[in-house]
């Protein structure tokens, strides 16, 4: 994948996910799926327009694409706005924005990564020792010179600051990136790619469905707010005033 501005995370909306309208899956030898409107052949790589009126695309090598299918998958309903412990929801997302701004990450992404980490608990802390709501490991915290793990400002900065490092090591993939985060960088080398841990993949999962279910939701909000209103026209009076 090439970068592009705000590094193209809306790639992700498109993995494993859904359309709005009749769409194209391009089957990958992963194993994961990236559902798009239509793609152009470029040189030795595919590109994927993932909206049919936008200039919203994603790079792939061609060799990385096995074949094109349908994308028959249904539209998820909406899920129920989960409710955080720690800093308010408003102040979580000028927490976020704030961090995918200085990172020039997309703030959904970073939200899926904090919901799949710790569930929004900023004294979360995992049997392994990763702390906060981005589930920093101390060594880690420590290198991005982090002071307390539990204050939600340092560690949603160090955490995106981190997976941002991860996403230029492997080329803007989201899949190895992630992958990393949750198993370490040393395990995606191992296995160049993936590795085939079930907790890892699922992670990885969890955190595109979330990715995607925020997106169509905001999807299907615009396309609401678009409709027009419609409006009895009023009766006009007979000249009896009837």
């Amino acid at each position: 994948m090439r970068f592009v501005p705000k590094w193209m995370m809306l790639a992700l909306v498109a993995l494993a996910t859904t359309a709005l309208h009749a769409r194209e899956n391009a089957v990958l030898r992963t194993g994961f799926t990236i559902s798009h409107d239509h793609h152009q052949q470029i040189g030795t790589r595919t590109r994927l327009f993932l909206k049919a009126d936008s200039e919203e695309y994603v790079d792939i090598e061609s060799e990385k694409i096995v074949s094109f299918e349908p994308d028959e998958s249904p539209i998820p309903a909406p899920l129920p706005v989960r409710q955080f412990t720690g800093p308010s929801s408003l102040d979580l997302d000028q927490i976020v924005e704030k961090a995918a701004r200085e990172n020039q990450l997309d703030s959904d992404f970073i939200h899926a990564l904090i919901l799949a980490e710790s569930e929004g608990k900023t004294t979360a802390v995992s049997a392994k020792g990763a702390q906060g709501l981005m589930q920093l490991m101390p060594d880690t915290a420590a290198k991005l010179g982090v002071k307390n793990s539990f204050d939600a400002n340092e560690n949603v900065a160090a955490g995106a600051k981190y997976i941002r490092e991860l996403l230029a090591r492997y080329n803007n993939d989201p899949l190895r990136a992630l992958a990393a985060y949750n198993a370490g960088a040393g395990r995606v080398q191992q296995y160049n790619g993936v590795p085939p841990y079930r907790e890892t993949r699922a992670y990885v999962a969890k955190i595109i469905r979330e990715f995607n279910r925020r997106k169509l939701e905001q999807e299907r909000l615009a396309k609401a707010s678009k409709k027009p209103t419609r409006v009895a026209a009023a009766k006009q009076p007979t000249a009896s005033g009837k």
